[in-house]
């Protein structure tokens, strides 16, 4: 396994886990009061449109070569990141409420 295989694999599990906690905020959204519901799902899709641009970026990085792939790589590394950073967020707005 190359390093660009290693690091999908990695990405892959990473947005495993955030789809998981997104699917987790649904949830609870679903469970909210009428208002507050509607903003707690506003805001998952927020999440989940975020999710489908990084799992984008790592399409595209999988279909690239290696050197295409390396220089996709700060792109995803930066939106799984603002995901991550969405996503805890979110998780801690839900736990106040």
């Amino acid at each position: 396994m190359d390093k660009n295989e290693a690091y999908q694999e990695k990405t892959e599990a990473q947005l495993k886990l955030l789809r998981t906690r997104i699917e987790e905020l649904k949830a609870k959204a679903q469970k909210a009061k009428a208002e507050a519901k509607i903003d707690y799902m506003e805001g998952v899709e927020a999440l989940e449109k975020k999710r489908d641009d990084v799992e984008a970026k790592l399409k595209e990085a999988k279909k690239a070569g290696e050197q295409a792939g390396r220089d996709l790589k700060e792109g995803i590394e930066t939106s799984l990141f603002d995901l991550k950073k969405a996503v805890d967020s979110a998780l801690k707005r839900f736990k106040q409420e």
